[in-house]
């Protein structure tokens, strides 16, 4: 059975990934690489990122937002 991380945890695994993403993007600029190429590289690395180390605090705002659009969308009819 899977232990339950900490939030501690999760933001330092989060933080380490972050740095790893940074640390590719600045290589990859270093090396000539197109900046189209890196931004793609980057967006999808956080995409993955938030799929392997989810940030609880922007999921929650995420769903704030997603109800307060819903209600706007209720209140218009």
């Amino acid at each position: 059975m899977e232990r339950i991380k900490t939030d501690d945890e999760r933001k330092l695994e989060r933080a380490i990934g972050l740095k790893a993403i940074a640390t590719t993007a600045q290589h990859m600029q270093n090396t000539g690489s197109d900046p189209i190429e890196i931004r793609t590289f980057i967006g999808g690395a956080r995409k993955k990122l938030a799929e392997v180390a989810p940030d609880p605090e922007m999921y929650s705002k995420a769903l704030e937002a997603a109800v307060k659009y819903k209600e706007l969308g209720k209140s218009k009819n």
